[in-house]
C-alpha cells in the first residue's frame, strides 16, 4: 500500500498551498466560533434522503454527463446533513479564518493541433510507482507564454509550490494536468504526476478508479471544477465547484465517490465531511446584495454544489484569467466576494457510502 507515502508526499496537493501570506497552513487557523450552526437546520429539501442521485447534465470542458455535471437542486438533503455540518462548523468552519475565500493560482490554458508539444518526463518516484498516473515520457501542449501555478513561467519551485499546469487540447479532445512539474533544460518538462482525460468519456462515479489519485488529492479534474473568468462573463457556470478545507477538518482516512482518493484527512470526528462530499448552496440563500456576476457562481453553487477536492486554507479554486478574454475585476469578483457564506448556508446532498482509504489504485479501462 501506498498510503504514507501518499500522505506525506504525493497528496501535497492536499496541504502545501503557499499562493498568499494567509494561506500559510491549519496552524493557528482558530476560525469563526459564530459559524458553528448547522444542526437542527432542516434545511430547503423537505425530508431527507441518501445517495440521492439527481439529474445528470453535461457541462464545461467535457462533452458527456459527468459526477461534477450532475444537477442536484431537486435532490432531497442527505440524512447526515445537519451532523455533517455542524461538525464542520464545530471544527472552525471553512480555512482562513472561516472565510469562502477564492484562490486564482492555477492557470489554464486552452490548445489546439498547432500548439507546440514538449516531452513530460517523470522524476524520481513519479507517482510512487503506481498506476494513478499516466505512463511517462509523453508529449502535451505547452502554450506559449503560459506558466505553472506559483510561477510566471513554466519554471516553478516544486519544492514550495503545487506547481500545477492544465492544459485543454481542443482538437484532440484531451485534459492534461500536471502536479509538481516545471520546465528543465532543452525544453521538456518533468512532473511528480501527470494525468491525461479523455474529454468525451462519460467517466462513471469512481472515475479513473478507486484509491487513484490525479493532479487533485480526490481523484477529480481538476480543470473540470474551476470557474473561468470567460465562463462567468457568459452567463453560467454548468458544474460543480471546487472546494478545499483545511485537513484537520476532513474525516480521516475515508472518502465518498464521485472522489476516488483522499490526501491527509485527520478530523477523528465521525461527522467530520469526507473526501468528495458535496455541499449545496441551500435554495433559499438570498443572493440579492450580490451582483450580476457573483450570482451566476451562487446559482452554480445552488444547482451544481461543490465538490470537496483537496486539503489547505483558500476553500474555493477559479481559474487564473491571465489569458482569458474576461478578467475577474471588470466581473466584479475578487478573492472576498463570497467570504460572508458561512458553512450553514450549505446542505449536504448526493452522499454516497463511505470508502476506506487504502491508496490501491485500481485503473478503470
Amino acid at each position: 500500500m501506498r498510503h504514507a507515502a501518499v500522505a506525506l508526499a504525493f497528496a501535497l496537493a492536499c496541504s502545501h498551498r503557499a499562493a498568499t501570506p494567509s494561506d500559510a497552513g491549519d496552524a493557528g487557523d482558530i476560525g469563526d466560533a459564530g459559524d458553528a450552526g448547522g444542526a437542527g437546520d432542516a434545511g430547503d429539501g423537505g425530508p431527507c434522503t441518501t445517495g440521492s442521485a439527481g439529474i445528470a447534465g453535461a457541462g464545461g470542458i467535457f462533452e458527456e454527463n459527468e459526477p461534477w455535471t450532475k444537477d442536484v437542486s431537486g435532490a432531497l438533503k442527505d440524512c447526515r446533513s445537519d451532523a455533517i455540518i455542524a461538525a464542520l462548523g464545530q471544527q472552525g468552519g471553512w480555512g482562513n479564518g472561516n472565510n469562502l475565500q477564492i484562490d486564482f493560482a492555477i492557470p489554464l490554458f486552452f490548445a489546439d493541433g498547432g500548439t507546440p508539444r514538449q516531452v513530460v518526463n517523470g522524476v524520481s518516484g513519479y507517482c510512487y510507482n503506481g498506476p494513478d498516473c499516466d505512463p511517462v515520457p509523453f508529449t502535451m501542449p505547452m502554450p506559449a507564454g503560459g506558466n505553472m501555478e506559483g510561477s510566471s513561467t513554466y519554471t516553478c519551485n516544486t519544492h514550495s509550490n503545487d506547481c500545477h499546469l492544465l492544459v485543454v487540447e481542443t482538437q484532440e479532445q484531451k485534459l492534461y494536468e500536471l502536479y509538481n512539474a516545471t520546465q528543465v533544460g532543452g525544453g521538456g518538462f518533468t512532473a511528480l504526476g501527470a494525468f491525461k482525460w479523455d474529454l468525451t468519456k462519460a467517466y462513471p462515479d469512481n472515475l479513473r478508479g478507486d484509491q487513484c489519485t490525479s493532479a487533485d488529492a480526490a481523484g477529480f479534474p481538476i480543470a473540470a471544477l474551476l470557474p473561468t473568468a470567460d465562463e462567468v462573463a457568459s452567463g453560467a457556470v454548468n458544474h460543480a465547484l471546487r472546494f478545499i478545507l483545511p485537513n484537520a477538518r476532513m474525516k480521516a482516512d475515508v472518502y465518498v465517490h464521485p472522489a476516488t482518493h483522499a490526501g491527509s484527512p485527520s478530523s477523528a470526528n465521525a461527522n467530520a465531511p469526507p473526501y468528495g462530499v458535496r455541499f449545496r448552496l441551500k435554495a433559499s440563500f438570498d443572493d440579492s446584495a450580490y451582483d450580476a456576476a457573483e450570482k451566476v457562481i451562487i446559482h452554480a453553487m445552488k444547482k451544481y454544489g461543490m465538490l470537496l477536492s483537496d486539503g489547505g486554507n483558500i476553500a474555493l479554486t477559479f481559474a487564473d484569467d491571465r489569458t482569458s478574454a474576461s478578467k475577474w475585476a471588470a466581473l466584479g469578483i475578487d478573492s472576498h466576494s463570497f467570504n460572508s457564506i458561512g458553512v450553514s448556508n450549505f446542505e449536504v446532498v448526493d452522499l454516497t457510502p463511505e470508502i476506506a482509504l487504502t491508496d490501491d489504485c485500481v485503473r478503470n479501462p
